[in-house]
């Protein structure tokens, strides 16, 4: 059978088009498969859109090393994807002797991951290399970038077999019936790279969604919010955020709730009561704010595991990428060089010299990014919809 691609890349968030990006660095063909009608409709539209630096990531992680890694190619890339980012910075404000102590620790593992840190006399920790992004925008932009390089893109192709071919390589069956032949294929397929895994013969960690939900506001006249507030992470949780977005509205959450329908993106009635008192705590001037939205976003949290990126272990020439939690669209890039990596070791390709890409034209999307996702899943959902104004606080 011949080749329809080199590497099928299955699943079209920001990991995925970071891969097949990574891949068009290389010269190496990649054919996109998402099963949605739009790329950036799962976690990667609907999430806080934040870039983070890794100040607070454990030392020697796999996690860490590829948010680390990310943030160096960020410097590299970002002009040629022309993708918005304002890098506003954090802050952590400690209150009592307990939090001084943590932001303290916070200090020493920033240092001990190369961050740049300042802590303050008043115990408060600023991180200025913390940013914000459109979170689609810069999950097209990667693709847009692959595409003008050779590789494809298929909206609306959900895979539904996963086999080794007659000859070398896999074949990937959509759900329509159509067979498609590539040398390699990649599983970056979300909340649904577990059952993706199961179609090849893997049993692979169990992938859940953690629901996190976000209020949205426009900020008080005349009091722009600057920089991200961050809270001084306890043994509960890293906690309630308060930051701004790419086009200056004011965005308080998440909220963190461990689920099991993959369907259900609804903001719960509780969501405000959940956010709200944090939220003012660090932010008192929200208190002053004019609320605009909600919309929750369904991490791909995996069982007792956490960044699952290796080999099937059933399917020579596929490689899984799972549990790719809330850091996903801050390691991207990270992610993808590492999982083209990956392919090289097992001679999928060879590898060669990186090469620049051409800047894809920008697209402008009809309203804020975060909406986006949100009306689509409530389009198609039986639970009750985003709310397009913010809950009753």
């Amino acid at each position: 059978m011949a080749l329809d691609t080199h590497v099928a890349v299955i699943g079209g968030g920001v990991v995925g088009c970071a891969v097949a990006h990574a891949l068009a660095r290389r010269g190496v063909q990649a054919l996109l498969l998402e099963a949605e009608p739009g790329l950036a409709l799962g976690a990667s539209g609907a999430n806080s859109g934040i870039l983070h630096t890794g100040f607070d990531s454990p030392p020697g992680e796999l996690e860490t090393e590829l948010i680390l890694r990310s943030a160096e190619l960020r410097e590299e890339l970002l002009a040629e994807l022309g993708v918005p980012v304002w890098r506003c910075g954090a802050r952590l404000a400690p209150s009592g002797e307990d939090q001084r102590a943590a932001v303290e620790r916070l200090w020493a593992n920033a240092r001990a991951n190369g961050v740049e840190v300042q802590l303050r006399g008043d115990g408060s920790l600023t991180v200025p290399g913390e940013a914000v992004t459109d979170p689609v925008a810069f999950t097209t932009a990667l693709a847009g970038a692959a595409l003008l390089s050779g590789a494809a893109v298929r909206l609306g192709a959900r895979v539904s077999g996963l086999a080794g071919s007659s000859g070398e390589g896999l074949e990937l069956e959509l759900s329509g019936g159509e067979r498609l032949a590539a040398a390699a294929a990649v599983n970056c397929a979300g909340l649904y790279a577990d059952e993706v895994a199961r179609l090849a013969g893997d049993e692979l960690v169990s992938v859940y969604p953690r629901k996190g939900e976000f209020l949205v506001f426009s900020p008080p006249p005349g009091e722009p919010l600057e920089q991200i507030l961050l809270p001084v992470p306890s043994a509960l949780g890293k906690g309630v955020l308060v930051f701004p977005t790419i086009d200056r509205q004011i965005i308080a959450g998440p909220t963190a709730r461990e689920r099991e329908d993959k369907d259900d993106w609804s903001v719960e009635d509780d969501a405000a009561e959940l956010i709200m008192a944090r939220a003012r705590r660090s932010y008192p001037a929200l208190e002053r704010a004019t609320p605009v939205g909600a919309y929750a976003g369904l991490r791909p949290a995996g069982r007792e595991a956490n960044y699952v990126i290796e080999p099937s272990r059933a399917l020579p020439g596929l490689i899984h990428v799972a549990a790719i939690r809330s850091t996903g669209l801050s390691a991207s890039l990270g992610i993808g060089e590492h999982v083209a990596g990956l392919l090289a070791e097992q001679g999928a390709f060879e590898r060669g010299d990186v090469r620049a890409l051409p800047t894809p034209a920008g697209a402008v999307a009809a309203g804020p990014w975060w909406e986006r996702a949100a009306r689509h899943h409530a389009s198609l959902s039986h639970h009750a919809p985003a709310s397009k104004d913010a809950p009753a606080q």
